[in-house]
């Protein structure tokens, strides 16, 4: 029975997951926007609790997949949409397919390639994907702010986000080994990071929570650029 506990930690992840669903059709964006944050948390206590366990399973790895998806490719997709993409027409749908089906495959990539990735994620995990939308939908309800106002900016970014996802750039998965960490890369991150918590002053919780997952993804472009270009000159 040691594996019920593991699974109820992955089965967790969805039931947020689903939450958020059902509070973006209601029109509650604050509320789907937390449940994906605490969808993140179910799914970050899974693989601890079966490691320490020894419960680690087949069963596990597939519903852990198919619970992400869920959570952080549906739930994110249908909360963009509901919360702006709606004013962009064909294009906000669009916007919102494109990421579900990057979710997807990244996830499918993830686990075909477990025994040849190691030390980093090839892509941006679709966790982090899926809490991008998530805390800037918030920083944007505590601001008062509405991002249709920006023209394409919020579309565009939301299929930037989903093109990551499925991306060859390289994301450290802060387990040790992997590439290089490139000190401009670190430099960029911190930059973008105080930037941002400087320019969300009056939302400060929401302004750090925007600020992490948004300065992670920037990191994986910049040092992976690095990366190449360091190897060019070799």
């Amino acid at each position: 029975m040691k594996w019920l506990l593991p699974n109820a930690c992955t089965a967790a992840n969805l039931f947020f997951g689903m939450l958020s669903i059902l509070s973006t059709y209601e029109g509650d964006f604050f509320y789907a926007s937390i449940f994906i944050l605490f969808a993140l948390i179910a799914d970050g206590m899974d693989g601890r609790v079966a490691r320490a366990l020894n419960a680690a399973s087949e069963l596990g790895k597939e519903m852990d997949s198919l619970c992400d998806l869920g959570s952080f490719g549906i739930a994110p997709a249908f909360l963009a949409y509901a919360f702006c993409m709606h004013n962009f027409g064909t294009l906000g749908k669009a916007a919102a397919v494109i990421f579900a089906l990057c979710g997807m495959w990244r996830l499918a990539r993830f686990n075909v390639n477990t025994s040849v990735v190691h030390g980093f994620f090839m892509g941006l995990a679709i966790p982090a994907g899926g809490c991008i939308v998530a805390t800037t939908t918030l920083l944007f309800l505590a601001l008062d702010v509405h991002p249709e106002n920006f023209g394409l900016v919020y579309p565009i970014t939301v299929i930037i986000v989903a093109y990551l996802m499925v991306s060859h750039v390289h994301y450290p998965d802060f387990k040790g080994g992997g590439e290089k960490l490139f000190l401009v890369a670190k430099i960029c991150a911190a930059g973008m990071f105080a930037g941002i918590v400087y320019l969300t002053q009056a939302a400060p919780v929401q302004g750090v929570l925007t600020a992490v997952f948004s300065t992670y993804a920037v990191f994986g472009i910049v040092n992976s650029l690095i990366t190449l270009m360091t190897r060019d000159k070799l």
